[in-house]
Formats: structure tokens, C-alpha cells, sequence
């Protein structure tokens, strides 16, 4: 049986909401082993003089505990 934990993690880029979740998970990686899976719950985006400039995600991120 396995032993699942869930973390939230924030995340932003210049890019894509796509490149914001690579971002997060590549960066999370770090210290987090086993990520399972990415759950995006919120997706928002910073305007400025009419065009987006900054996208941000708010994700649940699945990993196994050993």
C-alpha cells in the first residue's frame, strides 16, 4: 500500500500557464522525491498596458512517501 502526501505549491512565469507548472515541478524536485502527479487548481495572469506579462498557477502537487 502506498502512503500519498499532497503540497500545495505556487508558481509563475513569463511563458505559459504550461511553463509555470514545468517550472513548479522541476523546482520542487528538488526536494520533494517521487512527485506523482500535478493537480492545477487555479490559473490567473498579470496584465499590463493590455497584454499578459506574468502567468501564475496554484497547484496540488502528489508525491510518495518511502
Amino acid at each position: 500500500m502506498a502512503v500519498l502526501k499532497v503540497i500545495e505549491v505556487l508558481s509563475n512565469s513569463n511563458e505559459s500557464w504550461e511553463d509555470a507548472t514545468r517550472k513548479a515541478v522541476k523546482q520542487a524536485s528538488k526536494s520533494v522525491k517521487n512527485i506523482k502527479s500535478v493537480y492545477v487548481q487555479e490559473q490567473s495572469a498579470i496584465v499590463k498596458d493590455d497584454n499578459v506579462t506574468e502567468f501564475r498557477v496554484n497547484l496540488k502537487l502528489t508525491f510518495e512517501l518511502k
